[in-house]
């Protein structure tokens, strides 16, 4: 796979002051690399989620705690890596890649564990996601690819390296 063109790390206190500054980060990626107005507010939706899970589901207790977010530019997509240190979902601490799962078999609202919606939406919202839970934390890697000419554009295809 090629390398990205940049990379920006940033690692934030696992509080929840600090999100709107991933936000506002995300934001300014994404419409320098010219994504859409519609495609900025799903990366800053996704990212929002991906964050709110670590800061609200990783630590028992959060001082001194953080979570590491990686921005990987390249020309065609951008690649973001979330990471926490803390404890992973409970009931999967031996997946080593989970996949998010449409809640089409659920009943009510409530069987959803929490967190649930949350991952649901980042797999809505991004192109690619995958979750690793097996690395003493929770890391959650997605891709929104850049489509700069959406007319005329019917080619919903992977390469075969990064398929859903």
């Amino acid at each position: 796979m090629n390398e990205p063109i940049d990379f920006i790390e940033m690692k934030i206190p696992a509080k929840p002051d600090y999100i709107s500054v991933i936000r506002l980060t995300i934001s300014g990626i994404a419409n320098r690399m010219g994504f859409s107005y519609e495609d900025i507010e799903d990366l800053k939706v996704a990212l929002s989620e991906a964050v709110t899970n670590a800061v609200h589901h990783a630590y028992d207790d959060n001082k001194g705690k953080d979570v590491t977010i990686g921005f990987a530019i390249f020309k065609d997509r951008l690649e973001i890596i979330v990471t926490d240190h803390g404890k992973g979902f409970e009931g999967h601490n031996n997946t080593n890649s989970m996949k998010t799962k449409p809640f089409n078999n659920l009943s009510s609202v409530e069987e959803l564990r929490e967190g649930g919606v949350g991952l649901f939406l980042i797999e809505a919202l991004m192109d690619k996601v995958s979750i690793d839970n097996d690395t003493g934390g929770v890391v959650i890697s997605m891709i929104k690819h850049l489509v700069r000419d959406e007319v005329g554009h019917s080619d919903n295809t992977f390469s075969t390296s990064e398929t859903k």
